[in-house]
């Protein structure tokens, strides 16, 4: 951080800082690892760290006396599904897709030049793939993400491909950006992104688009798999075909139709 915006942050601003840092699923801090990576004094940090302890955004391992996010967010998550019009009209698809195929099915949207989860029913099978919400990763990683950015705006990729760092998540990432354009494209003509192993060794996903009344990609309707059943063709295909039925039915619902933005 910049010494001269570090030093004009107020106490609520340096809170906030604190608190972002807590973002990643899994996230845990010490006080001195916060200090030095947002360099405040150790002093600020265990100050902020109480408050906001006291109130239950983060707790406290009393093993470790790391830090980690706290059950406040739970009830702000209930707000955010009543307040978000897309995650309400979401939830219905995502239960019908979750429902005719047994797997974690998830709905995602761009922020910031991310992917994020904003929704996700985990599946009831004993093997199963995770995706939380509110996870979130880079636009070529995974097939959610990819296929936000092959139905994006052309513009939009061209910027994105051309200010963004392709670094590898795994060994099956995408890093080189004419194999993504490739992959941009060959998405964009079959209607779907297929994914293994890009982000999460030994799980598969596949993932679909939303389109408003438009034809603007709203987000991507997916389905997080185990690799022992991503690799089974048939079992592959036939959630493809629902996850396209499914996608199809959620974009109409928001006012899409071929022939209207065709036209």
């Amino acid at each position: 951080m910049n010494e001269n915006k570090k030093n004009n942050l107020n106490s609520i601003e340096k809170a906030i800082k604190v608190l972002l840092k807590f973002q990643k699923s899994g996230a845990t801090h010490g006080i001195r690892e916060l200090s030095s990576e947002l360099g405040f004094s150790p002093a600020t940090v265990q100050r902020i760290l109480k408050t906001l302890k006291k109130h239950d955004f983060v707790r406290q391992d009393v093993g470790t006396r790391q830090y980690y996010i706290g059950n406040i967010f739970y009830s702000f998550i209930q707000a955010l599904h009543r307040s978000n019009n897309l995650t309400s009209i979401a939830r219905r698809f995502i239960e019908n897709l979750a429902t005719k195929t047994r797997e974690t099915a998830h709905i995602n949207i761009i922020e910031e030049g991310y992917r994020l989860c904003i929704d996700t029913i985990e599946s009831p099978q004993t093997l199963k793939a995770g995706m939380p919400m509110g996870n979130r990763s880079p636009l070529y990683a995974g097939a959610s993400a990819k296929c936000l950015l092959a139905f994006s705006s052309a513009d939009f990729i061209k910027n994105y491909i051309k200010k963004t760092a392709l670094e590898p998540v795994t060994d099956n990432t995408i890093s080189n950006v004419s194999d993504l354009g490739e992959e941009l494209d060959r998405i964009k003509n079959q209607g779907f992104a297929v994914s293994l192993g890009e982000r999460t060794p030994g799980l598969g996903s596949l993932s679909a688009p939303v389109f408003d009344n438009t034809g603007v990609v709203l987000a991507s309707l997916s389905l997080a798999i185990p690799e022992i059943r991503f690799s089974q063709n048939e079992y592959l295909d036939e959630c493809i075909n629902i996850l396209i039925n499914v996608a199809k039915s959620f974009s109409e619902s928001m006012g899409y139709s071929v022939a209207r933005v065709n036209n």
